[in-house]
């Protein structure tokens, strides 16, 4: 699971892939599905992300390229093996701590028992509960 966030911790988008595929094969289809699925009423987007947070899975200049093609500062730590002056991007390390925002929001994913154990086997029943679950987290934030 796939997971994209405000800076609040709210859930904006997610995206299922196979447990075999690498983290960065998700993001554009993540970028996309938050492009069409974070809209107003009249189908205009709410918003666009300034910066994006990752860990060093999606460290690829191609990934530093999309990125910046649309307006979003990538914020993605360099990998030990690399050189870190042949990067352009500079790397923000205090925007960076502020990750754990979506580390949060998988901790609370997993206090959801029928997430964490996954009884569902087909992809399409688990991002129903996953989709319950962000509105029962939507609607908790509105009653308060």
């Amino acid at each position: 699971m796939h997971l994209l966030c405000d800076r609040h911790g709210h859930p904006l988008t997610f995206t299922l892939t196979a447990g075999q595929a690498h983290e960065s094969t998700a993001l554009v289809t993540l970028l996309e599905e938050a492009d069409d699925d974070v809209v107003d009423y009249e189908g205009e987007p709410i918003a666009w992300p300034v910066g994006l947070a990752g860990d060093k899975a999606y460290r690829a200049n191609w990934i530093d390229e999309h990125l910046l093609d649309l307006g979003i500062q990538p914020i993605i730590p360099s990998k030990n093996n690399e050189d870190r002056s042949v990067r352009t991007i500079p790397f923000d390390h205090e925007t960076y701590r502020q990750r754990n925002i979506i580390e949060r929001l998988i901790g609370w994913l997993k206090e959801c028992r029928r997430l964490l154990t996954r009884f569902d086997k087909t992809a399409i029943n688990f991002g129903g509960f996953v989709k319950l679950a962000f509105i029962q987290r939507y609607l908790k934030l509105m009653c308060r």
